[in-house]
């Protein structure tokens, strides 16, 4: 990567403790680790510090492990810290703004977590807003959320960036039959619309189709506990599996298994699940929430590669999925065109470029105010 000596070798990204857990993934944790591994090969000098809490609203040893692990910092360095981390504490975070040159990366505005009591939204609202307006930059992870994150915020858009994930290269996915293997990959939580999912199903139970949902289930959580209910007034708990987590040669088989990809979601701001599912050739049913349509996207003839509804709206997933299954002419279009979507995307080095350009805003910033000082 031609950029990176220009990053200094103090550079710092600061991310959850647990962002290496297999039993809890999550698409922000799978950013955060491949954007590191590809600095890494690029040679981009970025060190990593891990800190561990109940992200965003950590106890107070959360909080007094983040105090010690940014006060341990020298003045001035370059911080690029999650904003799962960051953006809940910032009594923590903004004093530390005075002195770092930080840049936040908002894989999802606290406040948007479906299922979130309001009067608890507001807060994480305004406290996610002061973190953003005290730090050097924003980084988002799609330009609708990049300007989401400016217009909700008051935040300067040239100093809201965006460096969208990056996708493995992968074979093309044989599936199953052609039609009747469905996936989503997704954690079972309200955002991702599983009970929008199961109503969907259900409209179709007299067709032939079976569904794998892969994904971890929140402990404490009773959502899960809610769809495996509604799975089962349906009569469905023979036709819709859930696996948990799955690393990565089950997730790989899941996927080569699969013929249409699912992603229900009330809220996203990219939709990695997605991108994957392109990676593979595999069309997506998906709903028209935040990001999607942009990460979903078209081929170069302009087609579609899926099926795009509105969120929250069980009817109108159900009549896609009886589309698909139904009609043949439709499917060989639709896997057409993921094929031919799959060149297109974009890969990990290019982000951890885009990454490295973030980096060097801020070690520039460094820069200009250690001169400013020393005036």
């Amino acid at each position: 990567m031609s950029s990176s000596g220009a990053v200094g070798s103090g550079a710092v990204f600061v991310v959850p403790g647990g962002i290496a857990d297999p039993a809890v993934p999550s698409g922000g944790n799978v950013y955060d680790r491949r954007t590191l591994e590809e600095l890494a090969r690029a040679g981009v000098p970025v060190r990593e510090v891990r800190v561990d809490g109940a992200w965003p609203d950590p106890d107070s040893a959360g909080r007094e492990g983040l105090a010690r692990a940014l006060a341990d910092l020298p003045d001035g360095t370059p911080v690029l810290i999650d904003g799962l981390v960051a953006c809940g504490v910032p009594e923590v975070v903004v004093p530390a703004a005075a002195r770092l040159r930080l840049a936040v990366l908002v894989h999802l505005p606290l406040a948007d977590e479906t299922g979130t009591p309001p009067e608890s939204a507001s807060v994480l609202e305004s406290r996610e807003g002061a973190v953003l307006r005290a730090a050097e930059l924003t980084v988002a992870t799609s330009g609708h959320a990049a300007r989401d994150l400016a217009r909700r915020h008051g935040l300067d858009p040239a100093r809201v960036h965006t460096v969208e994930p990056g996708t493995d290269p992968a074979p093309v996915a044989p599936g199953t039959d052609g039609a009747t293997r469905l996936l989503c990959v997704a954690s079972v939580t309200p955002r991702k619309g599983h009970d929008v999912l199961v109503e969907a199903l259900a409209a179709n139970r007299g067709r032939r189709w079976e569904c794998v949902c892969a994904g971890p289930e929140p402990a404490g959580s009773a959502f899960p506990r809610q769809v495996r209910h509604r799975i089962g007034e349906h009569g469905l708990s023979h036709r819709v599996r859930f696996t948990g987590p799955l690393e990565p040669p089950a997730l790989d088989r899941a996927y080569a298994e699969a013929d249409l990809v699912l992603l229900p979601s009330r809220a996203e701001t990219f939709g990695m699940a997605a991108a994957e599912a392109l990676a593979r050739g595999i069309p997506v049913a998906a709903s028209t929430a935040g990001a999607l349509p942009a990460t979903v996207g078209r081929s170069p003839d302009g087609t579609v590669p899926g099926l795009l509804v509105p969120p929250d709206d069980a009817p109108a997933l159900g009549a896609a999925i009886g589309r698909w299954l139904e009609e043949a002419d439709l499917r060989d279009e639709l896997r057409a065109a993921a094929r031919a979507r799959r060149a297109e995307l974009r890969t990990w080095q290019s982000a951890a470029r885009d990454m490295a350009g973030v980096l060097e805003r801020l070690t520039a910033a460094a820069a200009r105010r250690t001169r400013e000082e020393a005036r």
